[in-house]
């Protein structure tokens, strides 16, 4: 068993060594009273607080964008890359693993973009640290890569391929190099921290990737897989194998994205979905103005691909057909006495005349563990335009 009293006394002799020799005394308090039982499960919780400031590196990024998909639909953040190191916009993707970013030799690929943003192409040549990926490489044959890693004939480069949800694509070959980050450990910054990395590097782009009103420097996956960033750095002790995310979904975008747990008591936990390839929650129902609808519990069950999943590439929020209609309905019941509801193309829609958030209702998802996702009517309303 821990002694508390015999460690205070340990330290409290080796003081009065150190002030002799220097003339030097520290004051020690203790955290709990002597005289006051402490529970061991007290002890644990302080001690997993204290763990977490003193081993968890955090590696912090700016998050840039916006969930308006008339504005920008999605966020982004820079990573550099590259030694000199070369900054990059890249798009945040809970719902992809790889990071990529456009090569110089890239055949289709934006040259500007709509977003306001330099676009920049990241040249194997220009940086002293760069390598490809051989085919030979162990990691371009390791069970860890999916289907889409390729090896064509005639060439050396372990190579690879991906479509996108949305039927955008991308393709080109791996390399090894450096990244750059600042980390923070404890209450301590620890400035141009390195650590070498595998991504992907961009020759050939299809789909919106092609196109420039959106264009970006490439994607940030943060999924699961072995190769995305957060695991690579986890697998070699720099950071745990956590992130956290939080987007502003007001009209000035932006957010945090760190690798590493926040700690704040106030945060309510649900857990993931095991064995799974993406962020898959247990969504349990629907709340409108406070009433639970009445939804088939089949309807959010996770089988037939439809599970629920966390993904921060994608603009909207997705419901099947059995939990959109009652989700509908329940808003339209709720506002009908105040607003026009109309149809527009197949869809939904409200003529209103007033300000939305003192007409609509209060939209909560209610997911396992007693998390609940509470949307204002901004945050699930679409702004069409004016009526005269």
């Amino acid at each position: 068993m821990w002694n508390p009293r015999g460690l205070i006394l340990a330290v409290l002799a080796l003081l009065v060594q150190v002030s002799v020799v220097y003339s030097v005394v520290l004051p020690l308090e203790r955290a709990f009273p002597l005289n006051q039982p402490v529970q061991l499960s007290q002890l644990r919780a302080r001690d997993r607080v204290r763990h977490s400031r003193i081993l968890q590196g955090v590696v912090e990024f700016p998050v840039q964008g916006s969930s308006d998909p008339f504005l920008i639909g999605l966020y982004f953040t820079k990573v550099k890359l590259g030694s000199p190191p070369k900054e990059f916009n890249v798009q945040i993707d809970t719902g992809s693993d790889i990071l990529w970013v456009t090569c110089s030799s890239c055949s289709n690929c934006p040259q500007n973009s709509g977003l306001g943003i330099q676009l920049n192409f990241f040249d194997t040549s220009s940086s002293s640290t760069a390598r490809i990926v051989s085919c030979s490489d162990p990691l371009c044959a390791s069970e860890i890569q999916t289907t889409a890693t390729q090896c064509p004939s005639g060439s050396n480069q372990c190579s690879y391929s991906f479509e996108y949800g949305d039927g955008s694509g991308t393709s080109g070959s791996y390399i090894y190099d450096t990244l750059y980050f600042d980390a923070i450990l404890g209450e301590s910054l620890i400035a141009n921290s390195t650590a070498l990395i595998v991504f992907g590097c961009s020759t050939y782009q299809t789909g919106d990737l092609s196109k420039t009103d959106k264009a970006i420097d490439g994607i940030f996956g943060f999924g699961q897989g072995d190769l995305s960033v957060i695991s690579q750095l986890a697998s070699r002790g720099i950071t745990p194998r956590v992130f956290s995310h939080c987007l502003k979904g007001q009209g000035n975008g932006g957010g945090i994205l760190v690798l590493g747990e926040i700690l704040e008591p106030s945060i309510v936990y649900s857990p993931l979905v095991p064995s799974k390839p993406h962020y898959n929650l247990n969504l349990h129902g629907i709340t409108v103005n406070g009433q639970l609808l009445s939804i088939d519990p089949s309807a959010f069950a996770a089988s037939n691909n439809r599970e629920t999943i966390v993904d921060s590439g994608t603009t909207l929020t997705y419901l099947v057909e059995e939990a959109f209609d009652p989700f509908v309905s329940a808003i339209t019941a709720t506002v009908s006495q105040s607003v026009t509801p109309t149809m527009s193309k197949g869809k939904q829609c409200y003529l209103v005349s007033n300000s939305v958030s003192d007409i609509f209702p209060r939209v909560s998802l209610n997911f396992e563990g007693g998390a609940s996702m509470v949307l204002k009517p901004e945050e699930y309303l679409i702004h069409l335009g004016f009526y005269i």
